[in-house]
């Protein structure tokens, strides 16, 4: 399989995007890299690289415009036809390589994503779904940031397409869909709410309306909501572990506990934050879009780049796609 990578995508390029990249390739024999973006700074990248690889299953494909934070989605697709992301997703669509993974700015990835791998058939509107980590283990967030304002029919959409991709991807048997509501009663909500509870209610592993309460304690493996509570919801989480670290460094300063209990406890704290923190999975897909297109954090550091890699290659390798295609047939 073949994953083209935007080298110049995110806060730390081309280092971050270069090094996940090759730390992927070390993970999987079958997998090789197309890098995107500026052809000899990512040929300088690769000679500098302390990590040995096999040339042989990486290429460099040249884009020599860059897509900043500052661009808006629609001039991405208008004035930077020869960006990274523009190149990558044409890469794809072509048939080129199986899958498009970037850093980079969310929303011209995904408008450019729609816009040149287009839908696939059936699919009303395609969505971003976000990993989300639950005292179960991670779970899947849609929407998180991509429709502000959904239908019913969406909704439905929305709950088969991220049933697959839980089954498929987090290898969580008949995923179980709640629908993020004020209340647990059918009869809560909005109209909008209500009437996207009755459409749901046609899938048997629909288990109704879930509370805020209910997220992290894993009571549903697939939280349906709209893109503005979903990235409300995405974004409170990242915040928890920063947090969290602060108050305890705060409470533990005024009692007296010697230096090596308080490591201990740090290790703990440690390992009780690791499923939130957005580096171990790496990226998130848009489902729905006629190809394998995910985004990850800004910030994303290499270990996160190769979490993003490695969860592209196992959608590729499970068939997502054409399970939401059959699916929706």
């Amino acid at each position: 399989m073949i994953v083209a990578v935007d080298a110049v995508g995110g806060d730390h390029f081309p280092e971050n995007p270069v090094k996940g990249g090759l730390e992927a390739l070390a993970e999987r024999a079958d997998l090789n890299l197309v890098f995107v973006g500026p052809e000899k700074l990512i040929q300088d990248e690769l000679e500098q690289s302390e990590i040995d690889f096999d040339s042989n299953r990486v290429d460099i494909l040249h884009a020599d415009q860059i897509v900043t934070m500052d661009d808006s989605a629609s001039s991405v697709l208008k004035d930077k036809q020869n960006s990274s992301i523009s190149v990558g997703l044409k890469h794809h669509r072509a048939g080129q390589c199986d899958a498009f993974v970037s850093a980079g700015h969310t929303g011209a990835l995904l408008a450019a994503s729609t816009v040149l791998l287009g839908k696939i058939e059936g699919v009303i509107r395609p969505t971003i779904g976000a990993l989300y980590p639950t005292v179960k283990g991670v779970r899947l967030l849609v929407d998180a940031g991509a429709n502000l304002e959904l239908k019913p029919e969406m909704y439905y959409q929305f709950g088969l397409m991220g049933s697959i991709f839980t089954e498929q991807i987090l290898g969580v048997e008949n995923p179980k869909i709640g629908l993020v509501n004020v209340g647990e009663e059918p009869e809560k909500g909005t109209d909008l709410l209500k009437d996207s509870y009755k459409i749901l209610a046609q899938f048997d592993n629909f288990i109704g309306n879930i509370e805020g309460k209910d997220i992290l304690s894993g009571k549903a493996d697939v939280f349906l909501t709209d893109g503005l509570t979903g990235n409300v919801i995405l974004k409170f989480g990242e915040s928890i572990p920063g947090i969290l670290r602060e108050l305890f460094k705060k409470h533990i300063s005024e009692l007296e506990i010697s230096e090596d209990v308080q490591k201990q406890m740090f290790t703990v704290l440690t390992k009780a934050m690791h499923t939130f923190d957005y580096e171990h999975v790496g990226g998130i897909p848009f489902l729905g879009v006629n190809g394998i297109s995910f985004v990850g954090h800004g910030g994303s550091s290499p270990f996160a780049i190769r979490s993003m890699i490695l969860n592209a290659s196992n959608c590729i390798e499970n068939g997502v796609n054409e399970k939401i295609k059959a699916s929706l047939n």
